[in-house]
């Protein structure tokens, strides 16, 4: 007896790379209501969320924020915000 109880084992585990870590986390208004965007290294989107989440809190405790995402550098990354939402936005570097 196989100790299976009838369940087949999963396979074995596939020991691809890992996706990269966040490293920005930029809050922005959003058509009225403050949304928090993560974004990697290369400004590719990782997630969006409720700016107002707990999550957010703990995200930035202790880190000071650099205000206006203007660079030329996040033009895509930010493409569907106006420039306002982008001068007024937060920009937070994560620990990573």
């Amino acid at each position: 007896m196989n100790q299976g109880f009838g369940v087949e084992s999963p396979g074995r585990h596939v020991n691809a790379a890992l996706r990269q870590p966040a490293r920005y986390l930029v809050l922005i208004d959003s058509g009225g209501s403050m949304v928090a965007r993560l974004f990697l290294e290369t400004r590719a989107p990782v997630a969006e969320f409720d700016a107002g989440t707990e999550e957010v809190a703990v995200m930035t405790r202790g880190l000071t924020p650099v205000v206006g995402v203007n660079g030329p550098e996040w033009d895509t990354a930010l493409e569907g915000h106006s420039a306002a939402e982008r001068s007024a936005a937060e920009l937070y570097t994560l620990d990573i």
